[in-house]
């Protein structure tokens, strides 16, 4: 939901969900989202213009993704966070983030997630 309020720019619903997610998280322990929540933070933080504070989120969401093993919120934090770089003028860093967690798949290419992924990774050659 908080996704989805953000895209139609209600920013203050996103925040509130996304906050009301964290407090759940660390109420409950359930953690198996816990990676896709941070970057859903770290996107709004750029769409507020915090650069500096969307890289912290988006990496701690990639921290927890690799940590639980969690591939598909492992490749989309890594393509958050690569955009991020890529904006920034930092290539190769996007490049060289992405490309190995792309690399781990070896199937669902055909996927939104995946065809962004490879359609960022053309960009970063």
């Amino acid at each position: 939901m908080a996704g989805l309020h953000a895209t139609v720019g209600q920013h203050t619903d996103a925040t509130l969900l996304l906050t009301d997610a964290h407090e759940r998280i660390e109420g409950t322990q359930e953690r198996w989202f816990e990676a896709e929540v941070y970057r859903l933070t770290g996107e709004g933080l750029l769409r507020l213009s915090d650069s500096t504070g969307a890289e912290q989120v988006l990496q701690q969401a990639l921290m927890v993704a690799r940590q639980q093993g969690a591939k598909l919120w492992q490749l989309r934090a890594a393509k958050s966070l690569a955009q991020l770089y890529h904006k920034q003028g930092r290539g190769s860093e996007a490049r060289d983030l992405l490309a190995p967690v792309y690399g781990t798949f070896t199937e669902g290419f055909d996927t939104p997630d995946m065809k962004e992924a490879a359609s960022l990774l053309d960009k970063l050659g």
